[in-house]
């Protein structure tokens, strides 16, 4: 009987495991594309770009890799609004480049979809390419659904077209669809929380951000 895939919490050291996986993930996707047209910049600048939110969701969040570092989630607790990265208008255009205005514009039209509610924000979900259909999305998806009825707080994502059917094997439903101006199809999703008694107690004091990472791989 194969074991159970482990799961773990990343630190900080992780980070430069955590960037490139989910760079790599997203390399391929129309949502990669859309944001970097240029193929041959494409993987550099998704890299500076995703990095700079695995950092923010090392202070503002959480991120929890299988043990085999083959996939990862990243995801913020938005108790209340959360501030930028650090610098982020500077760090960004010295990520992206001309491209810049294409996370701008994404992050831009998430925001008016994303609840002002205290919630968990899933920001990626990602898997390396070459170990997709193996059943690590699912279980770190298990492990997420476990943690949030563990913390009774409802949960938000966006992910591209297709991924819906998964996420609503865990408890996310569909919200109206974001089509991106001559790009890929959106859709944001939430998680209602599930009210139990053991559940732990929100801190409402910590804080939490508000932008581009709500893309999943």
């Amino acid at each position: 009987m194969e074991a159970p895939l482990r799961i773990r919490a990343a630190h900080w050291t992780d980070k430069d495991l955590v960037t490139p996986l989910i760079a790599d993930a997203l390399q391929s996707s129309p949502l990669a594309a859309w944001l970097v047209p240029d193929p041959q910049q494409r993987r550099q600048v998704l890299t500076g770009v995703v990095g700079i939110w695995v950092e923010h969701a090392m202070v503002f969040g959480d991120i929890h890799l299988t043990e085999d570092h083959a996939a990862a989630t990243v995801g913020f607790h938005r108790y209340r609004p959360i501030p930028p990265p650090a610098n982020y208008p500077i760090r960004l255009t010295d990520a992206a480049g001309s491209h810049a205005d294409r996370f701008d514009l994404l992050d831009s039209l998430l925001s008016v979809k994303q609840p002002t509610e205290p919630h968990y924000h899933l920001a990626f979900l990602a898997v390396r390419p070459d170990a997709q259909k193996a059943g690590r999305g699912t279980a770190l998806l298990a492990y997420h659904r476990s943690r949030l009825n563990r913390i009774d707080l409802p949960a938000w994502t966006a992910t591209p077209a297709g991924g819906e059917h998964l996420l609503a094997r865990y408890g996310y439903t569909p919200r109206p669809p974001i089509t991106l101006p001559d790009g890929p199809t959106l859709r944001p999703m939430r998680r209602t929380a599930h009210h139990s008694s053991s559940a732990m107690p929100v801190n409402p004091s910590r804080p939490v951000d508000n932008r581009w990472q709500e893309c999943h791989a």
